[in-house]
């Protein structure tokens, strides 16, 4: 097998997944619980450049070799740290040609883990990983914050420019005790030194007198991730955030909202080619999917879109956008297609776009199919004056197209769409929906080029 997400090869293997979106995928498996080839269960979507991203995105490959953390002296007993440990049995597996390394049930105490090439750290049933409270087991290392690249303490799972990773199987990973020292906001600090042309490698966090969160799980400049299975608990900050890599698989992955603080986006690609994300059910304090590619003038500096993404089959419970485009989107945003999202809870919005004119950058080619669910505000919000922040760097949004929705609940009016007067939506078009509970029919439909409606009522009325 080649790797690339196959749906054939699903069901010639009969490793079927169950239709529950938020159901952990069956993997295949060797003799010694560990698989030697991971599958993904991907829908049929209904464009078929969507499916062509599909089968170009492949998935990582590993040797049938396990690397059990607790032969290299992990414990298991929650209070020991085992970062060290943990840290000999990647350096083993990589150093063997790559394999599986083992966390079996029981939780242990751990500072960063960096994924290394042909590594899968994969966690049995029952297994956590508990993230320290000790700032120190947290090197400095090249990161993103808001779309502005620096060096801050590590995430909790990082690599950088490894190929061949993945982050697998039924545990836990669990940032709670992170809350003493994954804290603080303070970008202003990164963009004063942007602003004094600052290179990214003397942009440097810890010891500034600054603070600023890291993510959860980031692999920067990566090539062929998989994330599957695995639940996130008691996030500080954005939760799932590949950062420049190519393909980049998230299958059957929980992010627990209940336990997530404020500003905790699901799921951010962030310059990324080649993105699948299906099967998951993805809470959040924020986004569900927030789709970025840098901020302003570092942005521009770093001028990688991201493009050629597929969100399918996921549960959305977070309170903005279920598939957020922005506001971090310099670089530009292209070719994104959502289909059957279930949206739930309070979350504001189906499709989210924001920019403004210091930010600039492009959102084009957005597409959704068969989302449903509760909307606390709109379907669609599309705001080109985000912040009000105001600059020389005109955004460009659209085409957009919605079809096959529906709503049970539209808290506002379900259409919010603006271009500016200088730079018209190049596109807007929903078909074959019904949009039912909305409490303001009056929609916003301003500076749009090729508006259109067909077959789509709210509240039972043809638009």
């Amino acid at each position: 097998m080649d790797g690339r997400i196959n749906r054939r090869q699903l069901i010639k293997g009969g490793l079927a997944v169950a239709g529950a979106a938020v159901a952990a995928p069956l993997l295949a498996r060797s003799a010694a619980a560990a698989p030697a080839q991971y599958t993904v269960n991907v829908p049929d979507l209904p464009w078929p450049a969507a499916n062509q991203i599909v089968a170009e995105t492949t998935l990582p490959a590993f040797p049938d070799a396990k690397f059990d953390i607790t032969a290299y002296g992990a414990k298991g007993d929650g209070s020991t740290d085992n970062t060290a440990a943990i840290k000999k049995a990647i350096d083993a597996c990589n150093a063997a040609g790559g394999g599986h390394v083992i966390v079996p049930k029981g939780t242990f105490l751990t500072g960063a883990v960096y994924l290394k090439s042909n590594v899968d750290v994969h966690l049995e049933t029952g297994s956590v990983l508990k993230f320290s409270g000790d700032a120190s087991k947290f090197p400095t290392v090249l990161t993103r914050y808001e779309g502005i690249e620096c060096m801050n303490r590590s995430p909790m799972i990082y690599a950088f420019k490894e190929k061949n990773i993945a982050l697998t199987g039924t545990g836990t990973l669990d940032a709670n005790s992170t809350s003493s020292w994954n804290k603080g906001t303070d970008r202003a600090y990164l963009e004063s030194l942007v602003s004094k042309g600052t290179p990214p490698e003397k942009r440097i966090v810890p010891g500034s007198g600054h603070t600023m969160r890291s993510a959860f799980v980031e692999p920067y400049s990566c090539e062929t991730v998989l994330i599957q299975g695995i639940t996130l608990k008691n996030s500080m900050f954005w939760q799932l955030h590949p950062t420049l890599c190519k393909n980049v698989t998230v299958d059957g992955v929980t992010t627990d909202s209940s336990t997530a603080h404020s500003n905790t986006d699901a799921c951010d690609p962030e310059s990324c080619d080649h993105v699948v994300i299906v099967n998951s059910n993805l809470g959040a304090h924020d986004d569900n999917i927030a789709i970025k590619s840098g901020r302003d003038d570092d942005g521009r500096r770093v001028n990688v879109p991201c493009q050629n993404l597929v969100v399918a089959n996921c549960v959305m419970n977070g309170n903005w956008g279920a598939i957020t485009c922005g506001s971090e989107q310099t670089g530009g945003i292209r070719n994104v297609y959502a289909y059957k999202l279930t949206v739930k809870g309070e979350t504001k919005f189906a499709l989210y776009v924001k920019s403004n004119t210091k930010r600039g950058g492009f959102s084009e080619n957005i597409n959704l199919d068969s989302i449903s669910g509760t909307f606390a505000r709109s379907i669609a919000y599309v705001l080109p004056t985000y912040n009000s922040q105001t600059g020389n760097h005109i955004p460009s949004f659209g085409p957009f197209t919605i079809t096959n929705s529906s709503s049970t609940k539209c808290g506002q009016m379900a259409f919010n769409v603006s271009g500016l007067s200088n730079s018209h939506v190049h596109g807007f078009t929903v078909t074959n929906c019904k949009f039912a509970g909305v409490s303001n029919t009056t929609n916003t439909l301003k500076y749009i080029d090729n508006l259109k409606f067909t077959n789509t009522t709210i509240n039972g009325k043809p638009i």
